[in-house]
């Protein structure tokens, strides 16, 4: 799939007039439309003409997707898990939160996608079944919200009504956005964030959610039901050595 990169355009309703230089001023009205052409096409524009990140067509009722593998890839957790691996991974790209499939998406550096099978598997997590997924190249990620466009209706993991996605960490307007991203490589390059580093904690934290998840079905099971094999979460609930370094913790008391 070739995508071309959004050159420099001018707002579609007046040709003269000034690139735009920060979010769209959308209305709450327009903004909780996602059938409102201006609203689609106001966030499109920012996300064109401001960031230079290509965009795909919103379908009618449907929310703006970015597409990924151009400017960046994205790496996908639970909302809990991705909160808990913010507080550990400081230094990120921009991070957006899908409120309605409550998954939280790291933007990445272009690549990025096709490293995570060999990292989880040189970080000891090959064989787990953890919640973490990528986009990489014809992948398409939900636009999020524009930063500053107006202020959303939020619950306990990000938008209501009819906004379907916001920024958690947002990208900076007139700015680059690839030295920002997470690069393989311990300690990344040129300044950039550690992506072994991101990857690490984020596993870590998948795992632990999901070691959560299964304790607390098993305090809901009925005390004289037995586990069975294919009961959800039947698997080895045990920390990778080398993540737990990495990620500074070493939690045995979670080593099974």
């Amino acid at each position: 799939m070739t995508v071309a990169l959004p050159r420099p355009c001018r707002p579609p309703d007046d040709p003269h007039a000034a690139p735009p230089t920060g979010p769209p001023a959308v209305s709450a009205a327009d903004a909780g439309s996602p059938a409102d052409p201006r609203g689609r096409r106001q966030w499109r524009q920012w996300y064109e003409c401001v960031l230079g990140w290509p965009t795909w067509p919103a379908a009618e009722g449907r929310p703006l997707e970015l597409i990924t593998g151009v400017r960046f890839d994205a790496l996908g957790m639970p909302a809990e898990a991705g909160f808990a691996a913010l507080g550990r991974v400081p230094a990120t790209g921009p991070v957006a939160l899908d409120g309605r499939a409550r998954r939280m998406w790291f933007l990445t550096a272009v690549g990025s996608a096709d490293e995570l099978p060999g990292l989880l598997a040189w970080l000891e997590w090959g064989g787990i079944a953890l919640e973490l997924s990528v986009l990489g190249p014809g992948g398409r990620l939900v636009a999020p919200e524009p930063s500053g466009a107006r202020q959303a209706l939020r619950g306990p993991y990000g938008p209501g009504g009819a906004v379907e996605a916001v920024w958690v960490r947002p990208p900076e307007p007139g700015g680059a956005v690839e030295p920002t991203l997470p690069v393989a490589g311990l300690g990344g390059d040129g300044g950039a964030p550690d992506l072994v580093r991101l990857v690490s904690a984020a596993a870590t934290e998948c795992h632990r959610n999901r070691l959560l998840r299964a304790a607390r079905a098993r305090r809901d099971q009925p005390p004289d039901r037995p586990a069975g094999p294919g009961d959800p979460d039947d698997q080895a609930l045990a920390f990778s050595y080398a993540s737990r370094i990495s990620a500074g913790t070493r939690p045995r008391s979670f080593t099974l």
